[in-house]
């Protein structure tokens, strides 16, 4: 089951955060700050496919000035290899339209966002202890 939302509830929004937890943080080791605030503003978007109850595959969009930014994509491992993510993908590019987007790709990632439209912009970075390059998808 796809599900597009703006607004999540405690439920839903705890398995969000367990998601990117295990995937960002116990699984990639990577002590971040998770909750930076920006799941509940207005003109956040919440992408995922859920099976059997469970989130499988997760993506935030927001909204920025000018922009839209694609964030935390992040498969559970079990759930990786069958395309959800791409899938994911393709659903933030409907609502992003005809606006300039943009996201900090984890430079093994690169590749897959290519897919999509996305061209690495200026030098890799660290963030959190792993390498990153921003990309942009520009609309002419």
């Amino acid at each position: 089951m796809h599900i597009i939302g703006s607004e999540l509830t405690a439920a839903q929004l705890y398995d969000v955060l367990r998601l990117r937890v295990d995937v960002f943080v116990v699984e990639q080791e990577c002590a971040y700050p998770e909750l930076d605030g920006r799941d509940l503003l207005a003109g956040t978007h919440h992408l995922w496919i859920e099976e059997q109850g469970a989130i499988q595959s997760y993506l935030r969009l927001l909204t920025e000035p000018g922009r839209m930014r694609i964030g935390r994509v992040a498969t559970a491992a079990q759930a990786r290899g069958r395309g959800l993510a791409a899938q994911l993908m393709k659903d933030a590019l409907e609502i992003v339209g005809d606006t300039d987007s943009v996201l900090d790709a984890q430079t093994y990632a690169q590749g897959f966002y290519e897919k999509f439209g996305y061209v690495a912009e200026g030098p890799e970075f660290v963030e959190d202890g792993i390498p990153h390059r921003t990309m942009w998808r520009r609309v002419p």
